[in-house]
Formats: C-alpha cells, sequence, structure tokens
C-alpha cells in the first residue's frame, strides 16, 4: 500500500487534535487520523507513517536512538 500525503487523506492539519510534547518552539506535534499517525514539528512539514512505522518509531525514542538529536 503507498503512503498517502495530508492532501489525500483529505484533512485539514488546522482542524486536528494535535498532540504537543511540550510547549515552546521545536516541540513534536502528533496526530491520528485513521490507520495513520501524522508527526509535524511546530506546524511546519507534516511527516506521514503507518502503524508499523510509527510502531519502529516510537520503539526507537524508548531505546533512546534519537537523543543525540535533542542535545
Amino acid at each position: 500500500m503507498r503512503k498517502p500525503t495530508v492532501a489525500e487523506l483529505g484533512v485539514d492539519p488546522d482542524t486536528l487534535d494535535w498532540k504537543r510534547s511540550g510547549t515552546g518552539e521545536g516541540v513534536i506535534e502528533v496526530a491520528f487520523v485513521g490507520e495513520w499517525t501524522l508527526l509535524r514539528t511546530s506546524g511546519d512539514l507534516i511527516s506521514v507513517f503507518d502503524e508499523h512505522e510509527w510502531a519502529c518509531f516510537l520503539d526507537g525514542v524508548k531505546k533512546g536512538e534519537f537523543d543525540h538529536a535533542a542535545s
């Protein structure tokens, strides 16, 4: 299955219920649209993940694979 773009999902990003990782600039925001997970940083580029990709991303976060990017 090909991954859809945000436009192909037919949603307006401004109307989604974005969950924020914190406050201020550069925070990560996540929204769920059906089987798809959308990820953005402060309203910029939005990435679309399927369920498997999202599970792998979360696994990497839990294992500290992205800690160097936060420092």
